[in-house]
């Protein structure tokens, strides 16, 4: 029978750098913990090597052993004695190698890992640190010879497709192929309920290493997302006569789902707009080599804000992760890292059809997962037949692997909404930033009505939106680019308001559930660090926002008072703003009654006169659900409030902007309105084509430039680097002498 031994401990580690030092460690490891986390996209890429003398359990003449790798970033091979078993290709997905037939009275195991950039593998092009390591479990796997397939792109050996059928009923489709069994060996398949009572079994026989058969289940109990996460469990026994040579039990659900372009996403039948976050799998200080209760505090984190939708941001998770997806009943978008840069090489387009064929083969029973993501923002250089003909052919690898799901894409903001890629996939999301990269919030309003307008017959989400914050930094007056909690804040107020108003929009997935190391950025106070997140790197800090999203989402009742930690407040009179999914709560100002207040969009406000110190409580419908904390008048703005780096207001001695006169906040379009600043602007054009991109041969940049017109050419400046910090100071004293139109 199966047995597997977790083999995760005592390797001897080394960089394979010239130094070659050895170090004890145990897995999951990744060599850039902390160097691809702290600035300066200097974090190490190499090759480096993990060693260990294996313990082998014994094995007669009918039993095999595997070792099952679950994660190695991004390449990794497989000596065992001395000789090369395998080579894998790709940093995110389990494979497994036979060791049979080389092992030895004595076994030397090396796994060489490696990081290095390569045009064949995704993901080559990201905001995100591409950590190198063997950061997941390593097990081997003893079994007898005849077993359930391991070998097969690192799946179970089984599909189960859960089937609703009317009036109650279900059908459990099962489809299971194994190695080195006999004709005439069987399966059979057990299902159980939550309580563990048998309620269907079914056997097949089988022929070629495989078989199939259908078990109907009377009454069936619904997988019905956060509300009632209904499991099954299969378990299913290979047999040849009273033998049993192999076992696996595998947990499913049956759900029904749509994605309509009119009515949205919907669940069993009624309807089931999707909000929730994306996930990078890293913490700070352990990169991406996590243990199974980092994944359950990110779980419980995001459980608490409500959500009921995960993005598994941009690669396939740890199993452990989608398990618990499958248990808490979180509607999963899973996708490989075929990201930011298409390769136009036929090594590359197989590789993202590999990734693909792991991420489905291996994650196929997870009643979490509803859609299966081609790429993301994949045409950020440019559209090309190469990359268009790559999609296709992986949209359709996709519904050969999984008729039961959707395939859907995440498009960079500035893709032209009439490109093939959009109408490819059977449901199209969008990345995009108004409102911190580039123009208003209100311009994400007018973009989706827009396009909703045009392509009715689209399903269309947004998959990407986001403001930093550092929780450090506050205003009185936030506003885009200033990394303050506040404004991150108000920028999601408004997100959560114009998609629950717009039910048509299937999903949005805030972009993060948590802060993130992408080691090239150094901005909003801390290198190496997309800040992005609702949540703070090391989980410690739930920023504002999180409470916005959770008094959207969530049913337990609770009030929260923003800002808490903006307590020096240099405004006489401040703003004193609290979240709630009460219908109303009171205020209390050094115990005096301030007045109750019925939320308006999950949102309680007043203005507040403050001199000296001060408790501030908020009270909803009963004593214990409550929130208090203290703020005090300055007669100065608290430097430690003001982003340090990373922004070009702090290169202005007296403020970037002139009322009254342009500068490098506005837009290209408000400057282009001006032809005095036009003339100033237009050479600073010609030095950002790297942010124009590619076109297909004969088609003009007209996208681009349209979206371009949108931006703040401060935020163009600082992408494109191209111009120095004292020439964008000198550009904006000009444009502060020229009137806005």
């Amino acid at each position: 029978m199966r047995q597997i031994i977790n083999i995760n401990k005592d390797w001897a580690f080394s960089k394979l750098d010239g130094n070659n030092q050895v170090e004890q460690i145990n897995v999951p490891h990744t060599w850039n913990a902390i160097d691809g986390t702290d600035g300066g996209n200097d974090y190490w890429r190499g090759q480096s090597s993990y060693r260990k003398l294996l313990d082998v359990p014994a094995l007669d003449e009918n039993e095999e052993l595997y070792l099952e790798v679950n994660g190695a970033n991004s390449t990794s091979k497989v000596v065992l004695n001395g000789k090369e078993l395998a080579e894998h290709k790709g940093g995110y997905s389990t494979y497994r190698v036979n060791l049979t037939e080389e092992l030895k009275n004595g076994n030397s195991l090396e796994i060489l890992v490696d990081n290095t950039p390569n045009n064949e593998v995704y993901p080559q092009q990201a905001d995100f640190t591409f950590y190198g390591g063997l950061y997941r479990n390593v097990n081997l796997i003893k079994v007898n010879k005849a077993h359930f397939a391991l070998n097969y792109y690192g799946g179970t050996g089984i599909a189960l497709t859960p089937v609703v059928l009317e009036d109650g009923k279900g059908e459990l489709q099962v489809a299971a192929y194994t190695q080195n069994a006999q004709n005439g060996d069987t399966v059979t398949v057990c299902i159980k309920d939550a309580k563990g009572n048998t309620v269907a079994c079914q056997t097949g026989t089988i022929q070629n290493n495989q078989v199939s058969f259908n078990i109907p289940i009377e009454n069936i109990h619904l997988w019905d997302g956060v509300e009632d996460p209904y499991l099954y469990t299969a378990d299913a026994t290979l047999s040849r006569g009273e033998d049993k040579l192999d076992e696996l039990a595998i947990r499913v659900g049956f759900r029904t789902f749509e994605i309509d372009p009119e009515k949205g996403f919907i669940l069993n039948g009624h309807p089931y707009q999707l909000i929730g976050t994306a996930r990078h799998q890293d913490w700070e200080n352990l990169g991406n080599a996590l243990e199974d209760q980092h994944h359950e505090t990110d779980m419980a984190i995001l459980k608490e804000m409500g959500t009921n939708t995960i993005r598994g941001a941009h690669y396939q998770h740890d199993q452990k992760w989608y398990d618990l997806a499958d248990e808490n009943g979180l509607i999963m978008w899973a996708e490989i890292p075929y990201i930011s840069s298409h390769m136009a090489n036929e090594a590359a387009n197989e590789n993202t059809k590999e990734q693909m064929r792991e991420l489905v083969i291996q994650n196929y029973n997870h009643p979490s997962i509803f859609v299966w993501g081609l790429s993301n923002e994949i045409t950020i250089a440019g559209e090309s037949g190469d990359l268009l003909k790559n999609h296709q052919e992986l949209n359709d690898l996709v519904h050969e692997l999984d008729p039961t799901r959707k395939t859907v894409m995440a498009h960079v903001s500035m893709l032209r909404t009439d490109s093939p890629l959009v109408s490819l996939p059977d449901a199209t999301s969008y990345n995009h930033y108004f409102g911190w990269y580039t123009g208003k919030i209100e311009d994400n309003d007018a973009w989706f009505d827009d396009f909703h307008a045009k392509y009715p017959n689209i399903p269309i989400g947004i998959s990407e939106f986001g403001a930093d914050a550092n929780p450090k930094y506050h205003s009185e007056k936030p506003g885009r680019g200033d990394y303050t909690e506040d404004y991150q804040a108000i920028y999601h107020e408004h997100m959560l308001k114009m998609v629950t108003e717009r039910p048509w929009i299937w999903a949005m997935h805030v972009w993060n559930g948590f802060d993130f190391a992408a080691d090239a950025r150094n901005e909003g106070g801390i290198p190496g660090r997309n800040q992005k997140g609702l949540v703070s790197f090391d989980r410690k800090t739930k920023k504002d926002s999180f409470y916005i999203y959770k008094a959207y989402l969530s049913k337990e009742p609770f009030v929260y008072l923003t800002k808490k930690r903006y307590i020096d407040r240099e405004q006489p009179v401040t703003e004193v703003k609290v979240y709630t999914n009460e219908p109303e709560v009171t205020l209390y100002v050094d115990g005096k009654d301030m007045g109750t207040q019925k939320a308006v969009d999950h949102i309680c406000r007043w203005n507040v006169e403050i001199s000296g110190e001060h408790k501030i409580k908020a009270v909803g419908s009963n004593e214990y659900i409550a929130d208090t904390m203290k703020i005090r008048k300055v007669e100065e703005k608290n430097p430690d409030y003001i982003v340090v780096g990373g922004s070009v207001h702090n290169w202005f001695n007296d403020g970037v902007e002139k009322e009254g006169y342009l500068s490098i906040m506005d837009s290209f379009g408000e400057i282009f309105s001006v032809p005095e600043a036009a003339a100033l602007l237009k050479p600073v054009l010609e030095g950002m084509g790297s942010l124009l991109g590619e076109r297909p041969e004969g088609e003009e940049a007209t996208d681009m430039m349209e979206m371009m017109m949108g931006f703040p050419v401060e935020t163009a400046l600082r992408m494109s680097k191209a111009l120095s910090k004292e020439q964008i100071i000198d550009l904006n004293n000009k444009l502060n002498q020229i009137k806005k139109a």
